[in-house]
């Protein structure tokens, strides 16, 4: 939801999100019930450093806030180019409190900053760490999604003859307290496992990834490189132990595809251009069980 160049100003998203939309809307026309989720990563980057340059006037906002004021800008622009029939949920993801990633926080999040920044915002409880001849970046917690909360609101509207977004961002990531409340954590959950749980919880059939290449590639980078098409999950998970998808590009859509495909669904990776032909099993990478 960026320019090729990755300008993130609001014309350049609206125009992204009004691109991405038309391929949805053919899918609609088709017959196809749809339930979207979407990324957020340049949005909440700017949200964080607003919040970075405004500290010493108004305090920072939590991650949390961030995810939930990301989900409903993101949702307008999709309600706005899709049209009537479509409803947006601003969603939790439970996370659990123990999960290990709490303990070594890794996401990268916002931009690179000096040295002398970066403590600042360490006194303000945040992590930081250095990456080498790049500058200082926030890291945080990247949980594994436990369940999608609000899926339940979304099967509702569902049923109604909505066409519904739903886990924006990977949902906006919560814990429960001992007495089985919510609170919202600094963490930022992946988009895609976000994708599969959600997927599983409104009983979707297929699970289909959209990003900006027609499929996952073995031997990315090298002579040997090829589109892998239609193939099983056991053939998918051998070329994943073998590393050939890298953990900040296709390694989570890779993973995402697995865990929907090991519950007896069909996942597809392609881009937005091909998504028609995904549904029939025509484009991207199609990972059966």
């Amino acid at each position: 939801m960026t320019g090729p160049d990755g300008d993130a100003s609001p014309a350049v998203q609206r125009r992204a999100v009004e691109r991405a939309m038309t391929h949805v809307t053919a899918l609609i026309a088709a017959g196809h019930r749809v339930v979207l989720t979407h990324g957020n990563g340049p949005q909440v980057g700017n949200l964080l450093l607003k919040n970075q340059i405004a500290a010493a006037v108004v305090p920072p906002v939590p991650l949390d806030w961030c995810g939930a004021q990301t989900q409903a800008t993101i949702g307008v622009l999709i309600l706005n180019a899709l049209g009537p029939r479509t409803a947006v949920v601003v969603t939790r993801t439970l996370v659990d409190a123990a999960d290990p990633a709490f303990r070594d926080p890794v996401k990268p999040i916002g931009r690179y900053f000096a040295e002398a920044e970066a403590r600042r915002f360490q006194a303000l409880g945040e992590t930081w760490r250095e990456f080498p001849g790049r500058g200082w970046r926030r890291v945080v917690a990247s949980p594994r999604p436990l369940e999608i909360l609000d899926a339940p609101a979304a099967l509702a509207l569902m049923a109604a003859g909505y066409t519904v977004v739903v886990a924006g961002g990977g949902g906006v990531p919560v814990v429960r307290r001992d007495d089985g409340s919510f609170t919202g954590v600094e963490a930022v959950v992946d988009k895609d496992a976000a994708a599969s749980v959600l997927a599983r919880a409104v009983e979707a059939t297929v699970l289909v990834i959209a990003t900006d290449v027609p499929a996952a590639v073995a031997g990315f980078g090298t002579p040997a490189a090829r589109p892998i098409g239609r193939t099983t999950a056991a053939r998918m998970r051998e070329l994943q132990a073998a590393g050939h998808f890298a953990s900040g590009s296709m390694g989570p859509k890779v993973a995402a595809a697995l865990e929907f495909a090991a519950e007896g669904g069909r996942a597809v990776i392609t881009s937005l251009e091909h998504l028609g032909e995904a549904l029939t099993g025509g484009a991207g990478t199609v990972v059966e069980g």
